[in-house]
């Protein structure tokens, strides 16, 4: 059996984000949401990165502009990077790598719905192969800690124990502003986790 060579990997990382762009698996759940939309998968990442951001999945903001964290939530979340905008988008660093690809679309009450599984199972270890070296994980929000870490601690429960996951993986809480009131209950988060966060993503940035 032949192996894959280093010399392959970054076309091998080439070729899934063109067929994750053409994925059309969940067409028809999208039909089906409040806004009727089209999928749109947003993949952002190359076979040289070395940070890996596991998100959620794109809000409408992202499905509209076709990039990742382009909205108050991703100004929240390089802030907590200690990232600015040009750092952030650097793919041959930092790549981005949400439970689903694309916009999962609105409830008939108006709220976001959650990732479909479906993207994860079909696209996750194919990503997780084509990013080699990755050194530093950052989980953001509990889908991404669940298909991460396993378990089923709640999400404060997980980000408390920070620690145990450091310096390699550090799982955050959503950065939407509708954790602004968790944020205010947590001071720790800011005091204690977001500095060896900024350290670890400096070093590994860097690197």
């Amino acid at each position: 059996m032949n192996e894959r060579s280093d010399e392959d990997i970054p076309q091998v990382a080439e070729a899934l984000c063109a067929r994750i762009k053409a994925c059309r698996i969940c067409a028809a759940r999208f039909a089906a949401t409040k806004t009727a939309h089209i999928p749109r998968p947003v993949p952002w990442f190359c076979a040289s990165a070395r940070i890996l951001i596991a998100g959620q999945a794109p809000g409408m903001r992202v499905h509209q502009s076709g990039i990742p964290f382009d909205d108050a939530s991703g100004e929240r979340l390089r802030d907590w990077l200690g990232l600015d905008r040009d750092m952030f988008y650097d793919r041959a660093r930092i790549a981005v790598v949400p439970q689903a690809f694309c916009f999962p679309g609105y409830s008939a009450k108006g709220a976001d719905l959650p990732p479909p599984p479906v993207c994860a199972q079909t696209w996750g270890a194919q990503v997780r192969a084509a990013l080699p070296n990755i050194a530093l994980t950052v989980l953001v929000g509990g889908a991404a800690m669940r298909n991460y870490l396993g378990g089923k601690a709640s999400v404060t429960a997980t980000v408390a124990d920070w620690r145990a996951h450091a310096p390699r993986i550090f799982p955050l809480p959503h950065p939407s502003w509708r954790n602004t009131a968790w944020l205010k209950r947590n001071p720790w988060f800011a005091a204690q986790l977001l500095p060896e966060l900024r350290q670890q993503v400096e070093k590994v940035f860097n690197d």
